[in-house]
Parts: C-alpha cells; structure tokens; sequence
C-alpha cells in the first residue's frame, strides 16, 4: 500500500532447515550445490514479476525461476466469485475485482497506447466507462440539490486544476515540494466543517491516492495525474470480465509458461524468506514451502514485492542489510489501502436508481462510507443486486480491523439515512477484504508524500548490487497504477536481458545517490531518472493551454 528493519544480534538461529549462520550473520546452506540454478530469480508473479519474466523471454532469456507466495499468479490483480446470478444460493457467481479494477486510461493520438489497454485489447477483456458524473450526492438530509453539487464541483475543479499549474511551475523551476492540502488551501479551497465539501475533495482526491491531500505530494499527485489522464486518456474503464481483470496476466504468463501454466520454472506457494546478495558473483534466494526450505541461485534476482511487504522488518531478510539510502527511501514512501465492500442484495428488491453509477454520501466524518458504486447499472452486471462500497486511508485501516457484522451494520445505517423512504433488506451476500494486514501484500498500492524528491524515489528504484527492484511503486510516473507495474517490469527485464547478452550500455546499472538533494533540479527529469520523458511534453501543453485560457 511498516517500515524495513532487519534483525541481528550476535549469534541468530535462522531456520533448523538445513540453514545455519556464519560468523558474519548471513544463511549458508549446508550443501550448496543443492541450490537449484537460473540467471534470474523473479520474485512475485504479479504484473512486474510476470512482464519481467515475458520481457527476458522475448530478448533470449528464458533460463529464470519465478517465486510467487501464492497458489495463483496475479498479486493484487486479484478477481473472485462473489454473490450469485438471481440472487439464488448455488446460481452461477458474479466476478469481482478486490485490488485493480480499471483501465486508467486508454489511448491518446499521436502517443503511445497504455500497455494495459492494448493487453486488455488484445485478450478481449470486457470493460466499460465508469463515468463519474453520472453521480447522486446524499447528505444527512437525503438527496442533495443537483445544482448544489455542480456549483461545488466547479469551485473544486478551479482550484484543483490551479494546483497542477503550480505544481508544473514546481517541476520546471526546481521549487521545494508541499503537500496537495498546501496547495489547494493557496487557492482558497478549504473544505473543513463541510460535508459537501469534504465528499466533493474524497471523490477527486482520496479516491485516487488512497490517501488524503494532507499526506500527499502536490508535485509527483499531479505529475502521476497527467502521466495517464492526459498523456493517455480520461477514460477510466471498468473491467467486467466473467473470467477477471488477472485474466490479462494469465494469458501473457501462458505465452511464456504454457496453456496450464504448469511449466517447472513457476515456483507457486514459496515464500522468499531470506536473500544473501554478499557473493559478488551470484545472489541466493530461500524460500520455504509447508516448512521445508530451499533455495536458488541465481546470476540476478528482480523483487517485485508491493512496498508494504518491504516496510514489514521481518518479511524478508537481506545479507547483507539494505545500504541506508534504499532503506530510508523505502521507509520514506507511503502505503495507502483502499478497500471495496460488496454487498448483494435481492436482485427484485433493488432500492438506489439503478441508472446512476456513483451515489455519494456526505458525512461530517471525511471518508465515511463515502461512495457505493452500482454494478447492477445496464454497462456492468444488471441484475446482479450488487452495489459495493469503497473505503480508503484511516477508514479502511479501521474497517479493516473490525468484524464484517460491524461493518454491515454501519453501512445499512449509512443507506437508510440515504434512502429514509426506502425499506432496505438485508444483503444476500457480503465480503471485503484485508488488504492492510494480508501478508503478501500490506496495503493496496503505494503514494508519493510531501517533499520526497526525485532522487529519492530514484534510490527506490535502484538495485543494489546483484538484486534489482520494480513495481507500480517504483515506478516514477505511474506510481499506483497498473501500468506503472508493468512499465517497470518491462524496464529492468530490458536491462537484465541486456547485461545477459553482453550489451553493457543497455544494462548499465540504477543510479542511486546516497545523499539525495531536498529538491529536484529541473535537469534531473530525464530517462536515467526513470521518467518518461513524453509526459513531461504532456504537462508543458497542460501549462500552454490553460495559459491561453486565462
């Protein structure tokens, strides 16, 4: 979505499988010739792990051994049966997305396609637009007047679209960063004491983070925002597909791992337990399975894990430890969570307009149950019954900790004074997950907060020595995002595969700065930084044309 300590002191017993230490604290296995050998060792099967893995592939490198914690590839792509079709028990379920379920964005002229739409295209993912003003607003008093909402909307869409522009003047100027809070207060935004104001700033900012605008970067929020809304599209497609949105991961890991994905080098149910990288020449990966550990050498390892298992101190344990600047960039990068609860209610006993795709809540409680999105709607699954409900931030950690039945109460609370002439039955079926305290995972995806500068996200992307790290978190434009995950495991799959084929340019390794500046020079914003350059042109039309507005 925790920070990253390692443990040692003196003499640690690691495992009493087949491990013991050495005098320098690092695991040796008793026979290391037992160590099962590759060039790369990809650690996690989600969309990183897998396009990495398809990446070398492609370029000649089909000598690596993919680690996944899980039964099942996908990370936190993660699509499950909820609810049943007419309402029935034992009726043909519904599909459901618990992580990713958008296509952000899609394709703009003259500039690259979104990968994740061209995958979705090319393996016939059903989606469709969620349109976000297609939206009913209730507060306390039921439903709010529309042209309350639309005289709301502007004032926030004025003042959020001025602090993109200051946050470009930031960029080009090397300006010290601030929170987004900071900037929308400059222009006269302030949504304290307001719950129309407050649910109008969720739905815009929240929403999209994870997190609010108080914890959130006012320069990487609108450099992430423009990487796909402007430089791809606006267009947010919902995924509807029967067989689910990891389907689109699937089929790429089948082009390189067969139809039944049962090819040996696809290790599903180990969990990496400890990583020795003090070998100049190899780096060794343990794992352990129902107990019993083993372990892989490999010439590379590419970690793919979510940055919520790297803040965890004893998820994995690296010999020797992170040098300080990975480790403070880590530690220095936020988790957010965002959780979805679905519910189905009688599919003949619907009670919200069933055209309406987003209904709001304003509660004097930011955050608070504040929108259930209808996916019963014509586009989506009609007749299902199924509305569900997105919390993010604080609110997710406390819904995430407390018992389902608490939480259906307060949401059956939260819909009667929403709908008061409507009689509201019980749900068929209800489930949400976890997502702060799942142990592959720590959180939903990752946020930029106030004052992280270019350099230290860097030294989040950079490896050190023979391991190498990508996901949507170190991802630089796309941070949070799907296609942020895959862009950086297509990128260090290129450099792997390049190192592997003699191309020493091609595989040069990460830049890392072991004192990073407190701001981010103009110059700095290039490829070697990990920005795609294009999206700099992109913010640069943003300025020119909302110049020439004014």
């Amino acid at each position: 979505m925790h920070s990253t300590r390692l443990f040692f002191s003196g003499a640690i017993l690691l495992y009493l499988y087949s491990v013991h230490c050495t005098p320098l604290g690092h695991p040796v296995h008793n026979d290391v010739g037992s160590c099962r050998k590759t060039k790369v060792a990809v650690l996690g099967a989600g969309m990183a792990g897998i396009t990495a893995a398809k990446t070398l592939s492609d370029r000649g490198i089909r000598d690596f051994i993919i680690v996944e914690r899980n039964d099942r590839i996908g990370g936190r792509v993660w699509s499950v049966p909820f609810g049943h079709r007419g309402g029935q028990a034992g009726g043909v379920p519904y599909v459901v997305e618990l992580g990713a379920n958008w296509v952000h964005g899609t394709k703009n002229d003259n500039r690259p396609e979104n990968p994740i739409f061209s995958l979705a295209e090319k393996h016939d993912l059903a989606s469709h637009l969620s349109n976000y003003s297609n939206a009913l607003v209730f507060d306390s008093s039921g439903a709010v007047d529309p042209d309350t909402v639309v005289n709301l909307t502007s004032e926030f869409e004025l003042a959020f679209s001025e602090t993109k522009k200051d946050a470009d003047v930031m960029l080009l100027n090397g300006l010290p960063d601030r929170s987004l809070r900071n900037g929308l207060l400059e222009q006269h935004w302030d949504p304290q004491g307001d719950p129309l104001k407050l649910v109008m700033e969720w739905y815009a900012v929240d929403f999209e983070l994870a997190q609010t605008a108080d914890v959130s970067s006012q320069l990487f929020s609108t450099v992430a925002s423009m990487s796909t809304h402007a430089y791809f599209s606006e267009d947010n497609l919902l995924v509807n597909d029967p067989r689910g949105y990891e389907t689109i991961i699937h089929e790429e890991a089948k082009e390189i791992l067969g139809e039944d994905l049962d090819d040996s080098r696809l290790l599903l149910k180990h969990r990496v337990s400890h990583i020795d990288n003090t070998d100049n020449s190899k780096i060794i990966v343990w794992t352990d399975r129902s107990g019993a550990g083993g372990c892989i050498e490999a010439e590379y390892a590419i970690m793919t894990f979510s940055l919520g298992v790297l803040k965890q101190p004893d998820a994995v344990q690296f010999y020797p430890k992170l040098p300080t600047w990975k480790k403070r960039a880590i530690n220095k990068m936020q988790m957010g969570t965002y959780t979805k609860i679905f519910m189905q209610f009688p599919p003949d006993d619907v009670f919200w307009d069933k055209s309406v795709q987003f209904h709001v809540h304003a509660s004097e409680k930011k955050g608070y149950y504040p929108v259930f999105q209808n996916l019963d709607h014509k586009d989506f699954y009609p007749g299902s019954g199924i509305l569900f409900a997105t919390v993010v931030g604080d609110q997710a950690l406390r819904v995430e900790r407390q018992a389902d039945e608490e939480t259906k109460e307060q949401l059956m609370q939260v819909l009667r004074e929403m709908f008061p002439e409507k009689n509201i039955p019980k749900p068929l079926d209800f489930y949400y997950p976890r997502w702060s305290t799942t142990d592959w995972a720590y959180g939903s995806y990752s946020n930029v907060p106030p004052g992280m500068t270019l350099e230290m996200r860097e030294n989040l992307r950079a490896n050190v020595g023979r391991l190498w790290f990508a996901g949507e978190h170190t991802s630089i434009n796309w941070f949070g995002f799907l296609q942020g995950a895959y862009f950086e495991g297509q990128k260090i799959g290129e450099r792997l595969a390049a190192r592997l084929n003699g191309d020493t340019i091609g595989g040069e390794e990460l830049k890392y700065y072991a004192v990073p500046n407190k701001t981010t020079d103009p110059s700095e914003w290039n490829d070697e930084n990990g920005v795609e350059e294009g999206t700099l042109k992109t913010l640069a039309l943003f300025m020119s044309e909302e110049g020439a507005e004014a």
